[in-house]
């Protein structure tokens, strides 16, 4: 439900300047999904494609509750869905979109590392990373 809300808020409102109060708390809500080591780490595993909570388990070293408590949140914003095949639950990305709004904050991220350590490089610190 939150996931078709925020594309109908996205389609009406593609500037953020013009998201109503309402639009920019679902989309904060959206990023406090994603801002989790873990849900990072499940969202990650599951690149190559479906997996079961055990499976997840194994991948993110976790308990299977706590893979469990992050999948339901994930999939309450619309970012992973679940499929029962006999006993075992299986779990897919929902949108691959969202590889590329990590994929930019990963790399903007880097980037940022990268410009730290040539800035330390030339004070005489630590050498910068290549």
């Amino acid at each position: 439900m939150l996931r078709l809300e925020v594309e109908w808020i996205w389609k009406e409102c593609p500037d953020m300047e013009a998201m109503s109060d309402q639009a920019l708390q679902q989309v904060a809500q959206y990023f406090q999904a994603l801002a989790e080591p873990n849900r990072l780490r499940i969202l990650n595993a599951l690149r190559g494609g479906e997996r079961n909570v055990g499976e997840l388990t194994e991948i993110c070293g976790s308990s299977t509750a706590n893979v469990s408590r992050h999948l339901a949140l994930l999939a309450r914003h619309g970012m992973v869905t679940r499929e029962g095949r006999g006993t075992a639950v299986y779990y897919r990305i929902t949108d691959p979109a969202i590889y590329a709004l990590c994929d930019l904050v990963c790399g903007n991220i880097a980037r940022q590392y990268e410009q730290m350590a040539v800035v330390r490089q030339q004070l005489g610190g630590v050498p910068a990373v290549e």
